[in-house]
């Protein structure tokens, strides 16, 4: 009887009443911060696709005029491969192409996580540290949550 009662011993969790309530402080926050970063990388990678873009287009009008049986190089998967202009500038100008609409999709992408973020921050009461310091004070930030609305904000650094 002893192991049987010892089985039913509560543990720590956050189930309350058979239902799990939301998660922790921490699980919300490390959500969060973990949304904020795949966003930032997005804008990363939207940046250095931008900067590709202006590299093509400098290419394609330096090349523009020149002679189209002028011999030059490209770098086509680590290899450097001699080609003549007028085999280069198509395959430029399609590769623009395709950057350009991935990097579209990545804009895309990127206002929809900046919603996320928003609903979520919402959903949560998530204040990142130094936001709204100029209508609340330093109230906010000593009150430990017992003035706030729903009373379980979180602060993000």
């Amino acid at each position: 009887m002893a192991a049987n009662s010892s089985s039913t011993v509560s543990k720590p969790s956050n189930i309350i009443g058979g239902k799990q309530s939301g998660p922790s402080a921490e699980q919300v926050v490390a959500a969060f911060q973990r949304m904020r970063s795949e966003q930032r990388s997005m804008a990363s990678k939207a940046a250095e696709l931008e900067m590709e873009i202006n590299e093509h287009s400098l290419v394609i009008e330096t090349l523009k005029d020149v002679d189209p049986t002028r011999k030059c190089f490209r770098l086509v998967g680590g290899v450097l491969v001699e080609r003549t202009v007028k085999e280069v500038l198509p395959a430029l100008g399609s590769n623009k192409e395709q950057i350009s609409k991935i990097v579209e999709s990545l804009n895309i992408q990127m206002q929809t996580k900046g919603r996320e973020l928003t609903e979520y921050r919402e959903k949560y009461n998530i204040r990142l540290v130094g936001e709204g310091e100029e209508g609340q004070g330093k109230s906010a930030a000593t009150s430990n949550g017992s003035g706030s609305k729903g009373g379980a904000g979180v602060l993000v650094s």
